[in-house]
């Protein structure tokens, strides 16, 4: 099966001053030489901790930012080829914050039309307005909102529900894949759990494909069929969900896993505790960029940098010493 997405060696770097009485440009490599693929119909996790990476590689994924090296291939070319109509059609991104990625100044049906009517027009089948209207009134009900929501405005929906607008206006033109950056830490719990499960509807009913971004392995676990590891701007693991969940190779997989809160009693006591935090982009240690925090850490992870190596079929890990 061909991948509808694929990242290949991307890294992406930024320019800035290393402070305010240093006036030298200084370069910081946010994402390093990543490969991943995304195919038809699954759910790629995404998990790290803040300032990793994630974003950045979401908006390269998109097509939102160039990488400064490697390439973005959606459906086997070169994402910068696609027209930006085009690339919209095929891919789509969800943010973190639903009230500040929708205009407030739109009503959510003229927000979720917009890129119905664009793909239309670049299809060369133009739609009434009329047609649009009963097209962004059936994804309101599938999303789960009233269709006389039509014309009302982002600032009267509860945040759940302006999540639920943002599904919709990702979903309407049909696009083979979406984003997910995030896109449920900034609500409740208990209106968590309703996103992710129209999600994973939307999934089943459009044969959607998911990068799914997130910093809980709760999430992850629930949504994902594989799951890739970042730290520090680079994939320190990649596997299927369960072998990430059941046999983590990577000391920072492990102690990701062992934070997290669990209801089964064989993981409790398993803390594999981090200590000091990620360090700086702008000054990365020498060797592997875990070491510093690494419990297993020995001279060779001081001096060189970990391959990415295959513990398993499918399951690769860049350690000197998986677990």
């Amino acid at each position: 099966m061909d991948a509808l997405l694929e990242l290949n060696k991307v890294s992406r770097e930024f320019s800035v001053r290393k402070g305010l009485f240093d006036p030298r440009p200084a370069s910081v490599k946010a994402v390093d030489n990543v490969s991943l693929a995304l195919f038809p119909g699954e759910t790629l996790g995404l998990v790290g901790e803040s300032g990793c990476g994630k974003s950045t590689l979401a908006r390269m994924a998109t097509g939102l930012l160039p990488p400064s090296s490697g390439e973005v291939l959606l459906s086997g070319r070169p994402i910068r080829e696609w027209t930006a109509l085009e690339r919209a059609s095929r891919i789509q991104m969800i943010f973190q914050d639903p009230f500040s990625s929708l205009d407030p100044r739109q009503t959510v049906g003229a927000s979720i039309a917009e890129p119905l009517v664009l793909a239309a027009k670049a299809a060369g089948s133009p739609l009434s307005r009329e047609e649009s209207r009963e097209k962004v009134r059936e994804i309101l009900s599938r999303v789960g909102l009233q269709p006389e929501h039509i014309d009302r405005y982002p600032h009267e929906f509860s945040g759940g529900q302006r999540q639920r607008v943002a599904v919709a206006r990702a979903v309407v033109a049909g696009p083979g894949a979406l984003v997910c950056d995030e896109p449920v830490s900034a609500l409740d719990a208990s209106v968590q759990a309703q996103v992710l499960n129209l999600l994973k509807d939307m999934q089943q009913s459009m044969g959607l494909a998911y990068l799914f971004i997130s910093h809980d392995l709760g999430v992850i676990g629930f949504m994902s069929d594989h799951v890739a590891v970042m730290y520090l701007g680079r994939v320190v693991e990649t596997a299927s969900c369960r072998e990430i969940f059941s046999h983590a190779a990577h000391p920072y997989t492990e102690a990701l896993l062992a934070a997290a809160p669990s209801r089964d009693p064989s993981r409790r006591g398993r803390n594999t505790l981090l200590s000091g935090e990620m360090p700086s982009p702008l000054s990365p240690p020498e060797g592997c960029a875990f070491h510093p925090r690494c419990p297993h850490a020995g001279p060779l992870c001081r001096e060189k940098e970990p391959p990415l190596v295959f513990v398993n079929q499918g399951h690769a890990v860049r350690c000197h010493f998986p677990l």
